[in-house]
């Protein structure tokens, strides 16, 4: 298996593992050569992506496939100009073009910049002139073709090619024309070829502070993944994945290509241009016959809102859960609905998985499990000092012999931003937790998320797990709010459940199920029910856009 190129893949426990893990990195790693091209020589025939969308539309492609496809694409956007160390801008949905694209500009050493379709002209102008983008490759929606269109006349003399997977216009290149070629690439050398100093990817981070940083990867990065697929999806090669996640987002690069290819699985793609349905996504599970799922907690208390039985999802043997912290009430229901286990991980657009229930580690419904061996995980206090067991701190990796693979070299072109999170050895990561006496770790929130009350300091988390508890709440947001007496109060915006409506009654109801499930002082105060919580393009809940409208404070666009 190529994967054992990398590292040892067999451990007896936990402790094996984090004893003996070892991350092999070899010189001039490319993924598209080392990884993909490796498994087209020696599994060719293997299935490598398959592929539907909400038409009815299917395709299946083999490591052979993405091998041929990839020299060709490689060809074709070499040909138009793109060389070594260009920014590409990829709006192309869940589309297949989007992976094959993807391991060609790792071919010739260009740089990944994967985004959502739904970008506005805004976005696009603010990410075109951040990272210096030349090109930007697209869907065939005239919509978003207009919307590029009208961004390039704010970019003379930047954005120099546009490229549609679909039918072109006007000046925008012909993705599928110019892919018609004998795909005669062979792998640079010289100045020319990548090295793992190398920027790979960039991905502009959701916004939910101030304006969307420029997370840089480097090629080393899709190794840390390893982690990721081997150990926390469980993933052989006889396995199809599908993880619920838009290329735009660094979940992608997490469950739908860099871990997964590695370990030789096979990656499931949906593409749909409407919102998440639930129940069509369990049809693509059935019907493709997946056997690990993985996505954030929403999609799962979708799930156990529908009646299950009338799917087949007995192809599922290992589900995971990543986003936002699980709630107990949305692990124990699954359980209880599908007889299969949700292990939790934990990471950033910044990092892989730096702690996860891992193989060899008993879920603990609301615990994001125990640390990834290779990170030097711990909990730190505001001087940089490990804290103890029982006791809040911020998640850091040790990066005083270096940056592990698989966490970011920095944030691009911000050198006071890198060094405020990157210091005195560690990477801090602005994300609080506490963990327990067998090392568990509980995720508490964001450093800025934690509600400070009467000398009280509340998790946004816990006080969401217990709300969700009750049957009519579907989803809810904590935040703070000011108050005179007590610095901050507890406030929930709630989406009500099918059945259920607004009322007085209710809310007393709702913040009385909260001081019999946790601790009193957490009960919120305030109760706001809405349709639906505002958002990432992510698909993180924006908890600083309710807490801005409750001040009267303009929200950071989310560009």
């Amino acid at each position: 298996m190529i994967i054992e190129k990398y590292c040892h893949t067999e451990y007896a426990s936990y402790g094996d593992f984090c004893y003996n893990f070892n991350l092999n990195v070899p010189g001039n790693f490319n993924f598209a050569y080392d990884v993909m091209d490796g498994f087209a020589s020696l599994r060719p025939d293997a299935r490598a992506l398959v592929w539907c969308n909400d038409k009815g539309d299917s395709r299946s492609f083999t490591f052979g496939d993405m091998k041929r496809l990839s020299d060709r694409c490689s060809v074709f956007l070499s040909s138009a100009g793109i060389k070594k160390g260009d920014f590409v801008l990829l709006m192309l949905r869940s589309r297949y073009e989007y992976w094959i694209t993807m391991l060609a500009l790792h071919k010739i050493g260009a740089v990944a910049v994967p985004a959502t379709h739904q970008l506005t002209g805004k976005d696009i102008v603010y990410r075109v002139r951040a990272a210096e983008i030349s090109t930007i490759i697209t869907v065939d929606d005239n919509a978003i073709l207009d919307v590029v269109d009208n961004a390039q006349k704010e970019l003379i003399g930047i954005l120099k090619r546009k490229i549609t997977v679909g039918a072109p216009r006007g000046d925008w290149l012909d993705y599928w024309q110019g892919m018609d070629n004998d795909g005669a690439f062979s792998r640079p050398a010289g100045a020319e070829a990548t090295n793992n100093d190398d920027l790979l990817l960039v991905y502009f981070t959701s916004g939910t502070t101030g304006m969307p940083k420029m997370v840089a990867q480097t090629h080393t990065y899709p190794l840390g993944h390893i982690v990721t697929a081997k150990f926390w999806h469980n993933l052989d090669e006889n396995d199809l994945i599908y993880s619920h996640a838009d290329t735009g987002w660094a979940k992608c690069s997490w469950g739908k290509m860099y871990g997964q290819w590695l370990c030789g699985a096979a990656v499931c793609a949906y593409d749909y241009e409407t919102r998440f349905i639930p129940t069509d996504l369990l049809r693509v599970i059935e019907q493709n016959r997946v056997t690990v799922f993985c996505a954030p907690p929403t999609v799962f208390r979708f799930f156990i809102k529908e009646d299950l039985s009338q799917y087949d999802l007995s192809s599922l043997r290992h589900c995971c859960i990543a986003g936002e912290p699980l709630n107990a009430e949305v692990y124990n229901k699954w359980l209880e609905m599908t007889g299969l286990e949700l292990r939790e991980g934990f990471g950033q657009s910044e990092t892989c998985v730096m702690i996860g229930t891992f193989l060899w580690l008993d879920p603990r419904p609301g615990s994001t499990g125990r640390p990834a061996p290779h990170f030097g995980i711990n909990l730190v206090d505001e001087d940089g000092s490990p804290v103890e067991p029982g006791e809040e701190g911020e998640i850091c990796i040790d990066i005083s012999k270096g940056i592990p693979a698989g966490v970011f070299i920095g944030y691009y072109k911000d050198e006071q931003l890198t060094n405020e999170c990157m210091r005195a050895g560690w990477y801090r990561t602005g994300d609080m937790a506490w963990r327990d006496e067998d090392g568990y770790y509980w995720f508490i929130g964001r450093s800025d998320d934690v509600i400070k009350s009467s000398g009280y300091r509340i998790g946004p988390f816990e006080v969401e797990s217990a709300l969700l508890e009750h049957p009519a709440v579907l989803e809810s947001a904590i935040t703070a709010v000011p108050d005179e007496e007590r610095g901050q109060i507890v406030k929930a915006t709630v989406v009500l459940a099918r059945g259920y409506e607004a009322s007085e009654a209710l809310v007393k109801e709702l913040q009385n199920h909260v001081k019999k499930t946790t601790a009193p002082y957490k009960y919120p105060r305030i109760i706001e029910f809405a349709d639906e919580l505002p958002r990432t393009i992510s698909g993180k809940i924006r908890r600083r856009q309710i807490r801005d409208a409750d001040s009267g404070v303009g929200t950071t666009p989310d560009v």
